[in-house]
């Protein structure tokens, strides 16, 4: 047992929640294993450096120790360090380096840093660390303040249904929770929810996304567009642009909305771009729409293998446009090639579903087979019981 373990135990401390914020990954993995212990778990990693009036957000996160990067920008993780330290004294923060600098040290110290760690880090020196932060730590917790869920929809190939499922499935979760939802296209440059759902947005992500300096509650909500069933909806742009999105533009957009909103519902089309992985991190459960093809299931197989080894309690596979009289692969043979348990059939109604896109009103506001099990998916993500059904529906497997 390390003496970490020992102290903490004598004291009766509860979990350390720890943030580390460091652009160079290698450092920063090096440190989080360093950190590994039952008494103290690294909460969020940051691959870049807040911006100063983003830290009265980190407090809202309830962290007890801040720790942060020295060598990327010493000059900016200097300022970060003053600007928590001037702002909040329950928080420890600790700055890390690959090089000792005494004149370094001293400059970190006046900021109000508690510790100065030096690479390669030694499990037993981040342990007294700790133990150090544990015994400062107040004994009333700021409270954390808790994010809405993240809900992401992505698919295993185009023209798999992503958009028409999540904008659906968005509207039932709003009227079914009766909390507030919101959906965000992010299906980049070329979405189109807002057309699903039959609404005209002024603005977009793409505005939220090159205005992040400026992206606080209310500008958010100015860029917003209200559903007649009470979603909101932050839609893909009208016209096309390319995007290119820096993941801190993205996460600064996810931690908004998730501040804002109980639900927040993505819809991720199916290009997996390189912050395809952040949405995933994020997410509290991601849709993997697919339908039951030999491409789409080799694709699917491709994305779960890819994305979702270590991660699949939050995956929940939807197998849309299902027909199962007229299935050329039998049930266990998607399985196998899933690799995991399908969790929603949604079956194939293309009038329903044609009406519904030509009349620009969501099929979740009527009744059909369709609708019922996108209203259940939503009842089981907000933790209501299932709805009793009129007559057997397609559904969850079991």
């Amino acid at each position: 047992m390390s003496a970490f373990t020992q102290d903490t135990d004598t004291l009766g401390a509860n979990l350390l929640s720890i943030a580390l914020i460091g652009p160079e990954e290698s450092r920063r993995r090096d440190l989080a294993v360093a950190i590994s212990g039952p008494q103290a778990t690294v909460s969020r990693e940051f691959r870049y450096y807040p911006e100063l009036d983003d830290v009265p957000k980190l407090f809202d996160e309830g962290y007890n120790v801040i720790i942060i990067d020295l060598d990327s920008n010493p000059e900016q993780a200097l300022d970060l360090v003053e600007h928590i330290c001037s702002s909040n004294s329950s928080v420890t923060v600790m700055v890390y380096s690959g090089r000792s600098d005494s004149e370094m040290l001293v400059r970190c110290m006046r900021a109000g840093a508690r510790e100065f760690l030096t690479a390669p880090f030694s499990q037993n020196t981040i342990a007294e660390a700790l133990i150090r932060a544990s015994v400062r730590r107040p004994t009333s917790a700021p409270k954390k303040k808790t994010l809405g869920r993240l809900l992401v929809f992505t698919g295993a190939k185009g023209g798999s249904g992503v958009t028409t499922i999540a904008s659906n499935f968005a509207v039932s979760l709003a009227n079914e929770s009766g909390q507030s939802t919101l959906l965000i296209d992010l299906d980049l440059p070329l979405g189109a929810a807002a057309l699903d759902l039959g609404i005209t947005a002024p603005f977009s992500a793409l505005d939220a996304l090159q205005n992040v300096n400026r992206l606080d509650s209310n500008f958010f909500a100015r860029l917003l567009t209200k559903h007649s069933s009470g979603l909101s909806v932050l839609s893909a742009p009208d016209k096309y642009a390319s995007v290119t999105v820096p993941d801190e533009s993205l996460e600064k957009l996810l931690t908004v909305a998730r501040q804002d909103f109980d639900y927040v519902v993505i819809d991720a089309g199916s290009s997996m771009g390189s912050t395809f992985t952040l949405l995933v991190d994020a997410a509290s459960s991601v849709y993997l729409v697919t339908q039951v093809g030999i491409s789409e299931l080799r694709n699917s197989n491709r994305l779960i293998s890819q994305f979702f080894a270590s991660r699949t309690t939050k995956l929940q596979v939807i197998l849309n446009r299902f027909t199962p009289r007229s299935l050329v692969i039998d049930e266990d043979s998607i399985t196998k090639a899933l690799t995991v348990p399908p969790a929603w059939k949604i079956p194939s109604d293309y009038p329903v579903v044609r009406q519904a896109q030509n009349s620009a009103t969501p099929f979740a506001l009527g009744d059909s087979a369709i609708a019922d099990v996108v209203r259940q998916m939503a009842r089981t993500a907000c933790g209501l019981p299932a709805a009793q059904e009129k007559k057997k529906r397609f559904g969850i497997f079991g």
